[in-house]
């Protein structure tokens, strides 16, 4: 190796590590605020040293809220948001891919113009369309903005042409339509991207908290994110530092879980990603 290579390696570690770093630092502080007691977090110089640990912070943050009405609600809009998303998706990332149509290229960079546009700037008019639809406080209404995801269409586009075309002939030659096609033959082959798609479509929608904050109004509706502002917005004893930290562990644990299980599918999204743009 030659010592340029090697300078340039340390730095790329250097700069993952503090990446990590950066990373990490909130994460762990906020286990540990969880498990101190509410004194001391009451000082004036912040220590990493927790004297007497406590988990009685995570019993009274299960009583804050129904956090059980709202998993399951979390849980109903994430994978209704992903099914719609992967029956919309798939076949428009296969037109994209495979069939041949005048001003193809063209339809397919305006439509990935989506992904320039910030969830924020499309507030209002997705407000205007769901209340047209008769679908206000509705949890359908917090899935239906997000079926056209060009985010998916791009990553499946570039999947689905990395697949040999010679794949596609054989199985036309053996009468296999376009649905079988996709089916038997597409998916298993870009399973990791599919996977690696579907958890960040999971990770995203599980941390959406403005479009459920404009679209529901009841109690019995709210998604994790929601309940979670809500049940502090109600405390009226200041910040209790420990409770918050306890309650915002309960939200995202899950999300913590599928990360580390699944994270080789993280690294593999974005290397799939640019392959035959």
């Amino acid at each position: 190796m030659t010592k340029g290579k090697l300078l340039w390696n340390t730095f790329m570690v250097v700069i993952a590590l503090g990446i990590l770093v950066i990373w990490l630092v909130p994460l762990l502080w906020t286990i540990l605020t969880a498990i101190r007691p509410v004194s001391e977090t009451l000082t004036l110089v912040p220590h990493w040293m927790t004297v007497h640990p406590t988990w009685d912070n995570f019993n009274r943050a299960f009583h804050l809220a129904p956090w059980g009405t709202y998993y399951v609600n979390t849980i109903e809009v994430v994978l209704g948001t992903f099914l719609l998303q992967i029956l919309a998706t798939i076949p428009a990332a296969y037109a994209f891919a495979r069939l041949k149509f005048r001003g193809r290229e063209f339809l397919f960079y305006v439509f990935l113009i989506q992904m320039m546009l910030p969830v924020a700037a499309l507030i209002f008019p997705n407000y205007s369309t769901m209340k047209s639809m008769g679908l206000i406080n509705s949890k359908l209404a917090l899935m239906l903005p997000y079926v056209a995801s060009a985010f998916g269409t791009f990553l499946l586009r570039q999947a689905f042409r990395s697949v040999p075309r010679e794949l596609e002939d054989a199985a036309s030659i053996d009468g296999c339509g376009w649905i079988r096609l996709i089916w038997n033959v597409y998916l298993p082959l870009i399973k990791p991207v599919f996977i690696a798609f579907a958890l960040n479509s999971i990770m995203f929608h599980w941390n959406e908290f403005i479009w459920p904050l404009v679209m529901i109004n009841s109690a019995n509706k709210r998604t994790l994110t929601l309940g979670l502002a809500t049940a502090f917005k109600s405390q009226e004893s200041g910040f209790d530092w420990p409770l918050m930290s306890a309650a915002l562990l309960i939200v995202v644990m899950p999300l913590l879980v599928i990360f580390v299980v699944f994270q080789k599918w993280f690294i593999r999204i974005y290397a799939q990603s640019g392959i035959k743009g």
